[in-house]
């Protein structure tokens, strides 16, 4: 989207669209006398009689009324304005973003005026909308052959305010940074599976890397046999198509220390193997590299952003197949590590493609961790569809983390892991480890396992299994892979830069 920065006046807007925030008493903002003298003097009635309304995320589409030169106002409700946050304003963004995409707006005017209180500034609303918009405007490309018609894209935008313009127009564009890697991370979700595999995921990284001059590296089948990589390596046994375990490298200071390491699941889908899902559990299950796209995504705000911190990307790739020679119950594996695995339970792949993830990381020189996974359906039994789990090993770490998480909106709640539950792990006639100890805790022990491999490194384990997909349109955006973790991932690398 193209951006300009204008003083407000309401005679020049030239736009498909006007938008104007609502809040309770409006005729307290700056200038809305003059909107009110320029668009209609019969706006203060249309509120009383609830023609146009305060209430959040209400959205209101009004014609031009007279000379105007946009052609519609967009009105969007914001509530008590006191009570106003950044993570509301988004949520008011992405209402507008959706009206906006099914009315075929190209360009759009936002008066930035009516979105402000003591703590927001026109900064705020200016990154908030770019987000919004973008998040709200975003549909994946399908392969239905039904229609020709091409999607309207939201070309321009115009911020009404008299704040910095260089400012104004430098947060817009993080906004809409944000909301592209969210948006990219959400496609590569919502493909199919015999579309993106795990081949096809090292190519987008590539494509990565070279727009962004990452260092890449990706091993395959022969150069993970060589350095015994035989947790990942088992779990690809009863597939076709080779793994990839690919390695992205941002290199933001001079030295290559003080590293964040960034692990991702690429499970590319997943039957569960020899412990098979029954048939309504298998749908879905292309989304099960979630935790890799969230990775991805972050990596594209790095590399847009340049943070001074060096970052170093992880991800496990390969479907979980059946086959003749696939892996099953009772097999005992060694991992890059050198832990040896008594396999109880094939469909618990995850932790182990993160076992050999998070060695590999740390053996390349990462000095801090964080695992992305779509790892148990634990997690939702424990808290739902709408929040992402977590572990850690360390407490300033993961406080440092939280502080990103609430900067970006995305909720995390923290799980305990025991000395009992790391014993658990630990128990195995035949080997150090098995990978599953029971049903109960099950988020405890999916991501405890993964924890039995990052030593004393400063550590965090996040389950988005519920978050990673909604099963319906959602304040953040449409039906289906929602990129949560982007944000907060690439939020907490420019927070550890500051």
């Amino acid at each position: 989207m193209k951006i300009t920065i204008t003083e407000t006046n309401f005679e020049q807007v030239e736009a498909d669209v006007l938008v104007v925030g609502v809040p309770e008493h409006p005729e307290n903002t700056d200038g809305w006398n003059e909107f009110v003298t320029s668009y209609s003097d019969r706006l203060p009635n249309w509120l009383k009689t609830g023609d146009v309304q305060t209430a959040f995320k209400k959205v209101v589409k009004m014609p031009a009324l007279g000379e105007q030169k946009y052609n519609r106002v967009l009105f969007i409700g914001l509530g008590a304005r006191k009570e106003l946050t950044e993570a509301l304003l988004r949520e008011a963004f992405v209402a507008v973003g959706q009206a906006l995409a099914t009315s075929k707006t190209t360009s759009v005017a936002i008066w930035t005026a009516p979105f402000t209180n003591e703590q927001l500034t026109c900064d705020d609303v200016a990154f908030t909308a770019a987000e919004g918009l973008g998040l709200g405007g975003y549909k994946f490309e399908d392969y239905k052959t039904t229609s020709n018609e091409r999607d309207v894209v939201l070309e321009a935008v115009t911020l009404l305010s008299s704040a910095d313009k260089d400012e104004l127009k430098a947060a817009f564009e993080i906004g809409q940074v944000h909301a592209h890697a969210v948006n990219e991370a959400r496609t590569l979700v919502n493909m199919p599976p015999n579309i993106l595999t795990a081949t096809e995921m090292a190519k987008y990284a590539r494509q990565l890397a070279e727009k962004y001059d990452f260092e890449i590296e990706v091993l395959g089948k022969k150069e993970m046999e060589e350095q015994g990589m035989g947790a990942i390596l088992a779990v690809n046994k009863g597939s076709v198509e080779p793994p990839q375990l690919i390695v992205l490298k941002y290199t933001g200071t001079d030295q290559w220390e003080d590293v964040v390491g960034l692990v991702g699941k690429g499970i590319t889908y997943d039957t569960g193997g020899y412990s098979i899902k029954p048939k309504d559990g298998m749908v879905g299950m292309k989304g099960d590299m979630g935790g890799a796209a969230a990775v991805l995504g972050a990596m594209e705000i790095i590399g847009e952003t340049r943070p001074a911190k060096n970052v170093i990307a992880v991800i496990a790739s390969t479907d979980n197949m059946i086959s003749g020679e696939a892996f099953k119950p009772d097999d005992v594996i060694t991992s890059l590590s050198g832990k040896t695995i008594e396999v109880l339970n094939t469909d618990a792949e995850g932790r182990l493609v993160l076992a050999d993830a998070v060695t590999y990381a740390l053996r390349s020189g990462a000095d801090y961790l964080v695992d992305v996974a779509t790892l148990t359906g634990g997690v939702i039994v424990a808290l739902g569809n709408d929040k992402t789990g977590a572990l850690t090993n360390d407490e300033a770490f993961f406080e440092e983390f939280m502080y990103a998480a609430a900067e970006t909106g995305e909720f995390v709640w923290r799980l305990p892991l025991t000395e009992n539950d790391k014993k658990r792990l630990r128990k195995s006639d035949v080997a150090d480890l098995n990978n599953s100890p029971g049903r109960d805790g099950h988020m405890i022990f999916g991501g405890g396992f993964v924890g039995e491999f990052v030593g004393d490194t400063p550590w965090v384990h996040l389950d988005i299994a519920g978050t990673s997909e909604a099963s319906a349109a959602h304040d953040l955006g449409p039906k289906g892979a929602t990129g949560v973790m982007v944000r907060t991932l690439a939020t907490l690398v420019e927070r550890m830069a500051e």
